[in-house]
């Protein structure tokens, strides 16, 4: 059996019709999910990109692997073996067409790294047609060779900045963006962090509306440049053989929270993700696992179905074939969640409630501590940590006790604690290269 493993960078789950998707720029993946099992609660516990990845590719948490932060010094621990190349020894072929680095790079046979974007505001990103025409090279690559694949596209629409080429970058929008009536982008304006960049590409632009606009913009150009993919593997009859999981690696803010166009904070939007799995011939399709998932339990999941789940002791995962055929007992009753971007925060995520913790000032002047009744208050809205005390209590002994039982188990620092991430300490840097004109700016991945 072969494995297609696509990640799209910054893909809220709201944007999918299978996920009640209102807009619906995506209507290729829409298509693609009704062949699909839908991981209805599925968790990226590890964020931005680089702990995500590493969490999902390892099936380790990050108390195991450590890579808590997106541009820290840690490096990942050699012993720590990463799906692909757990695979490549058991004999697939694995390639990649991807960017990040690092110790994701020498995990696959082939790796081929695209291209970093210009990060000029004037121009449009066309980063959808290179990994796809990248993506369908190393496909055809694949097709050619005896051993059963393992293959990785990542694509990065919708990632900050949006900007999408045209005609996606009128697609959604058909006002007046630099109105001068418009007033709803001041606060974004007035932000002492991130104002500097948005200028970069957003510069004059009044309504916030537009700019979310170009949010689903970028994924219906994404949209586009995936379905080619898709094409492929219909025509080269790789269908009946393939398994195919289609995820985002975290969300994105988009003023839900008063946070602006990246993912900063533990909110659902950003950790609560869309995760489609294609089986091959489409077995069980229009399931759904209700249940919250996380990304940590794919690895294993992939293992089971490619009939190697000796590969899978040891992982914090559990493989979900069960649920495909209707088993609906809860996988877990709660998950750690951690963030380390332009600030630190950990959580405590169960099925009925989160609680959400700072451990320094939040950019956004927001409370240290933050709880939320998820069945009555999905849009995590009304914080309810002064109200509730008890149940802050209840949840943080919790946490304590798992993070306790972690440490002891693994040996290692709670890495949130000991790391902080590198791109946050350039900020008084970027701040005066971008007055001077000289710095380009860095955001979170």
């Amino acid at each position: 059996m072969n494995v297609l493993w696509i990640v799209v960078d910054c893909l809220r789950r709201d944007r999918l019709s299978c996920y009640g998707a209102r807009r619906r720029p995506a209507p290729h993946l829409d298509r693609f999910a009704r062949d699909c099992v839908v991981l209805d609660q599925m968790v990226s516990p590890h964020i931005p990109t680089q702990p995500a990845h590493t969490t999902f590719f390892s099936g380790r948490d990050v108390f195991d692997h450590q890579i808590v932060a997106q541009g820290g010094l840690q490096e990942l621990d050699p012993g720590v073996p990463l799906l692909p190349s757990l695979l490549r020894d058991a004999g697939w072929f694995t390639g990649a067409v991807d960017n990040i680095g690092r110790w994701i790079q020498p995990a696959f046979e082939r790796y081929d790294p695209y291209p970093r974007w210009n990060h000029d505001g004037s121009l449009p990103w066309r980063n959808g047609e290179e990994v796809t025409a990248r993506g369908l090279t190393l496909l055809r690559e694949a097709v050619q060779d005896p051993r059963p694949f393992f293959l990785f596209l990542h694509y990065w629409d919708p990632h900050t900045p949006y900007l999408p080429p045209p005609p996606f970058d009128r697609m959604y929008y058909a006002g007046d963006e630099r109105s001068p009536g418009a007033t709803s982008m001041d606060p974004v304006w007035n932000s002492p962090w991130f104002a500097n960049y948005f200028r970069e590409w957003l510069d004059g632009v009044r309504d916030i509306e537009y700019v979310k606009a170009q949010y689903d913009a970028s994924i219906a150009y994404g949209d586009a440049c995936m379905a080619r993919v898709f094409h492929a593997l219909a025509q080269w009859n790789l269908l009946d053989d393939t398994l195919i999981i289609v995820q985002a690696d975290h969300g994105e803010e988009l003023d839900d929270h008063g946070c602006w166009f990246d993912h900063h904070g533990l909110y659902d939007t950003n950790v609560l993700v869309p995760a489609l799995l294609r089986l091959p011939g489409a077995q069980h399709a229009g399931a759904r696992i209700a249940p919250m998932t996380s990304v940590l339990d794919l690895a294993p999941t992939v293992l089971q179905a490619l009939g190697l789940p000796d590969r899978a002791i040891g992982l914090a995962g559990t493989a979900l074939q069960p649920w495909f055929g209707g088993q609906t007992a809860p996988l877990r009753e709660a998950l750690y969640l951690t963030e380390c971007t332009w600030m630190r925060k950990r959580g405590w995520r169960t099925g009925e409630w989160k609680l959400i913790e700072a451990l320094e000032p939040d950019i956004y002047g927001k409370p240290a501590l933050e709880l939320y009744h998820l069945p009555s208050d999905p849009g995590e809205c009304r914080n309810r940590a002064l109200d509730a005390p008890e149940v802050v209590h209840r949840l943080q002994a919790a946490r304590d006790a798992h993070i306790a039982r972690r440490l002891e188990a693994t040996g290692r620092p709670d890495p949130i604690l000991v790391q902080a991430d590198a791109l946050r300490t350039w900020q008084p840097r970027f701040i005066a290269g971008r007055q001077g004109g000289t710095e380009r700016s860095s955001v979170q991945q």
